[in-house]
């Protein structure tokens, strides 16, 4: 089987001495949808800037789709890997939501038709298809989210990466956009405390704390075990 996501004994030490990753691998099949859960500080966050090279390995290795992530590969991997940040304020600026689901293939120099097109069918899969014209600002949490996703989507990524994506949201919201991730095809790695929701969406959880993978099973098997949970400030 090929995997979309292959992460080898990465480690990641910051400037400052923090280590946040310790020899961390784990590996992710095509179609996959996968909790990454564990306390703040567990090295989540420092994971998922590995995976469109924010940050590059110091020790081990981290491939996507097939492509080890350096600095050669960028513009490959970043097209492969779509992140969508827990707050949609920091992927928004733009006067129009067009605009900002635009942005991606327009910075690519993609012809005009095929970036209205792209932009059409981004919106369609977030179920936002009348917003194009309408100010980001304007818009409540969960459509922001909604707009987020689109930016990401209209680049025809393999990989969804999600940090804490029902952080803000109301019941209601929360489960309208759990509805909306299900849909949608790609291979996913979602960083949340929303354990009902990764009972709900997520088949498989990972369970990081103090920088190291210390579980990975099925979701509803971990979930169940009360110890692992409380061992790793899960509950």
């Amino acid at each position: 089987m090929h995997h979309t996501i292959e992460v080898e004994n990465l480690s990641f030490t910051y400037p400052d001495g923090r280590q946040a990753l310790r020899n961390v691998s784990l590996r992710i099949g095509p179609g996959e949808k996968a909790a990454l859960v564990g306390p703040n500080g567990a090295g989540k966050s420092t994971l998922l800037l590995h995976l469109n090279g924010t940050l590059y390995p110091q020790t081990g290795q981290v491939r996507v789709c097939h492509l080890a992530v350096e600095k050669g590969n960028l513009g490959r991997v970043r097209a492969a890997v779509g992140i969508v940040f827990q707050n949609p304020d920091d992927q928004l600026f733009s006067p129009t939501v067009f605009d900002d689901v635009a942005y991606g293939p327009l910075y690519q120099g993609l012809p005009e038709a095929e970036v209205r097109a792209r932009v059409a069918r981004a919106l369609e899969a977030v179920h936002m298809e009348g917003y194009a014209p309408r100010h980001s600002y304007h818009l409540s949490q969960g459509e922001k989210k909604r707009i987020a996703i689109a930016t990401v989507l209209v680049m025809e990524p393999e990989i969804l990466v999600l940090d804490e994506p029902t952080g803000g949201l109301d019941p209601r919201g929360r489960r309208e956009f759990i509805a909306l991730l299900r849909e949608l095809p790609q291979t996913m790695l979602i960083i949340t405390h929303d354990l009902r929701m990764a009972a709900d969406l997520l088949p498989r959880m990972i369970v990081m704390d103090g920088g190291q993978v210390v579980a990975d099973g099925p979701t509803d098997a971990l979930l169940a075990d009360t110890a692992l949970l409380a061992a790793h400030g899960l509950m």
